[in-house]
C-alpha cells in the first residue's frame, strides 16, 4: 500500500527532497501551504505521515513546530538531515544578465543576499514557497524571471540552473522529523535517540538536576529548547533531544525524570540520523 506523505510546500521543495530521500519515489505526496495544514492532514487522516522541518543551523529552531507536535499529541518516528543548497533557475537559454526578477521564500532570499549584491539590476520579490515559484515560471513560460530553489525543482519543472550554490553560508543544514498520530513501533534495537518534553517548578537548580540525571544515565544531550507556557506567564516547557548507546540507560533516565518533572511526555523514540 502506497503511503500518503504530507509535506510543507510544493513538489520540488526541500520537504519533497527529504520525502524522496527517506521513502524513495513510491509515495503519494500531499502538498500543504502551512505547517498547520500539514498537521490537520494527519489529524483528519488524509495523510499517513508528515515531514516537518524543526531546526536549521543558521536560522535556529522553528519554535512553533515544537508546539504543534506537543499540542496535537503527535509522535516523532524518524528524522532526516538535509544540506541546504540554493540554486538560481529559469527557463532554458538565459544568462544571469537576462534575469530581471527573482522570486523566492524570504528565508531563501536572505540566505542569498550577498550573491545578489553583484547584480543590482535584479529585483528581489518575496513569495510563499521556493518550488511554487519554479512551477509558476514553467507553467506560464516566464522569461526574465528566476527562482531560488533546490535542484529537484529544476528537474521536475524543466528549468535550467543558471548559478549553483548561491547561498552565503555553505554549511547550512536543516533537521526534519517524520511525524504521525500513532505511537511508532520502532524496535528497541534500532532506537538510539529520543525527544522529550517536560515542565519544571520555577526554583533554583531544577533544570540542573534534570541535566545531571541525563549525564548520570549516559545520555548525550543534543538539543534543549525552552518554550513559554501561554497560560502561565514566566513558566516554560523544555524540549530535549538525547542520544544513547544503551536503551536500558534511557529507560532509567525516563523513570527518574517522570518523578522529578511535570507534564513529562515522550515525543518520539527513533533512529538517530546523521549529516
Amino acid at each position: 500500500m502506497i503511503k500518503t506523505i504530507a509535506i510543507q510546500g510544493a513538489e520540488g521543495s526541500n520537504h519533497h527532497k527529504v520525502a524522496r530521500d527517506f521513502y524513495g519515489n513510491d509515495i503519494q505526496l500531499k502538498e500543504c501551504l502551512s505547517f498547520d495544514t500539514l498537521v490537520y492532514s494527519l489529524l483528519d487522516k488524509t495523510s499517513d505521515q508528515a515531514i516537518m522541518a524543526l531546526e536549521n543551523t543558521i536560522a535556529g529552531s522553528i519554535i512553533p513546530n515544537y508546539a504543534l507536535i506537543d499540542k496535537n499529541d503527535l509522535h516523532i518516528c524518524g528524522e532526516q538531515y538535509l544540506n541546504i543548497h540554493h540554486h538560481l533557475m529559469a527557463l532554458p537559454n538565459q544568462s544571469i544578465n537576462d534575469i530581471k526578477e527573482v522570486s523566492s521564500h524570504p528565508m531563501a532570499l536572505l540566505q542569498c543576499k550577498t550573491f545578489f549584491k553583484q547584480y543590482p539590476h535584479i529585483k528581489l520579490v518575496e513569495d510563499v514557497d521556493t518550488a511554487e515559484v519554479a512551477k509558476r515560471i514553467s507553467n506560464n513560460q516566464l522569461m526574465g524571471v528566476a527562482a531560488i530553489a533546490p535542484k529537484i525543482a529544476a528537474e521536475i519543472f524543466n528549468l535550467e540552473v543558471i548559478e549553483d550554490d548561491i547561498q552565503t553560508m555553505k554549511d547550512n543544514a536543516t533537521r526534519f522529523v517524520i511525524i504521525q498520530t500513532e505511537k511508532p513501533n520502532n524496535g528497541i534495537d534500532s532506537i538510539d535517540k529520543a525527544s522529550m518534553k517536560f515542565q519544571l517548578d520555577h526554583k533554583r537548580g531544577s533544570l540542573a538536576a534534570i541535566l545531571n540525571v541525563l549525564s548520570d544515565c549516559k545520555m548525550n544531550l543534543t538539543k534543549i529548547q525552552s518554550l513559554p507556557i501561554i497560560e502561565t506567564p514566566w513558566k516554560y516547557a523544555f524540549f530535549v533531544d538525547v542520544t544513547f548507546d544503551n536503551y536500558k540507560n534511557f529507560e532509567k533516565a525516563k523513570a527518574i525524570i517522570e518523578i522529578m518533572a511535570l507534564d513529562f511526555k515522550i515525543l518520539g523514540e527513533y533512529k538517530n540520523a546523521k549529516l
